[in-house]
C-alpha cells in the first residue's frame, strides 16, 4: 500500500474532499497541516511541491506530488467503487467535477472563506454581492439534476458527490440560502449517511 502524506488546511473544502475519501476507502495517510492564513503555503519549501502554492497537495511513495484536488480525487478513486469502470459514467464523473471548479467553487467555497474564514465579509461585501447570482445558478444546477436522481452519477456514490458535497453542504457559511434547494439538502443527508462520513473538521482516525 502507497504511503501517502497530504498537505492539508483543515477548514478547506478542497482539502476535506481528499481526508474523505481516503477515510471512506479505509486508506491510511498523514496529513501536514499548512496554515494558508499565515503564508505556509507561500514558502519556497512548499512551492517545491506545488508551483501554484495551493493545497492540498498528496504526496504519495515515491516522492512525487499531486496538486489539485479534483485530480487527487481521480488519482485515489481509480479502480474503485467510487469512479465507475463505464467510460460515459466515467466521463460524466469528470464532467462534475469540471462543473465544481468552473461553476460552483468560485462563488460558494470563495464566498465562505471571505465570509467565515478570514471574517472579512464587510470588507468583501461588494465582492460577495457579485458571487451571489453565479453561486445560486450552479446551485440550481445540482436542485433541478438531483430532482431526478439520488446521486450525480450512475445513481451510486462516487467521487462527483464528494466534490460538490465539500463545499455545497457549508454554503450557508459563504451566506447561500439551502432552504431553497431541498433535493440537494435530501442528497446531503444521503452522503452524509454514507460509511465512514467524516466531518469538514473532523481529523480522520486513519491518520498516522
Amino acid at each position: 500500500m502507497e504511503t501517502l502524506r497530504l498537505y492539508d488546511f483543515l477548514p478547506s473544502g478542497n482539502g476535506y474532499k481528499i481526508r474523505l475519501l481516503l477515510t471512506q476507502m479505509g486508506m491510511p495517510f498523514e496529513r501536514v497541516n499548512i496554515n494558508i492564513l499565515k503564508g505556509e503555503s507561500r514558502t519556497s519549501e512548499f512551492l517545491s511541491k506545488n508551483p501554484n502554492g495551493k493545497i492540498p497537495v498528496l504526496e504519495i511513495e515515491t516522492g512525487q506530488y499531486l496538486a489539485e484536488s479534483n485530480a487527487i480525487l481521480v488519482y485515489l478513486s481509480e479502480c474503485t467503487e467510487f469512479l465507475p469502470y463505464d467510460r460515459f459514467l466515467r466521463a460524466q464523473v469528470l464532467q462534475w467535477l469540471f462543473f465544481e471548479q468552473y461553476s460552483h467553487e468560485p462563488f460558494i467555497a470563495t464566498s465562505r472563506f471571505w465570509i467565515s474564514i478570514l471574517g472579512k465579509a464587510e470588507e468583501y461585501r461588494r465582492a460577495i454581492e457579485q458571487k451571489r447570482e453565479p453561486g445560486y445558478a450552479a446551485l440550481s444546477v445540482m436542485e433541478n439534476h438531483l430532482m431526478k436522481h439520488n446521486f450525480f452519477v450512475g445513481e451510486r456514490y462516487t467521487i462527483a458527490d464528494i466534490a460538490l458535497f465539500a463545499y455545497t453542504h457549508v454554503a450557508d457559511e459563504g451566506g447561500f440560502d439551502l432552504t431553497k434547494f431541498p433535493a440537494i439538502q435530501a442528497w446531503i443527508e444521503q452522503v452524509k449517511s454514507q460509511p465512514r462520513y467524516i466531518s469538514i473538521t473532523q481529523e480522520s482516525s486513519l491518520i498516522y
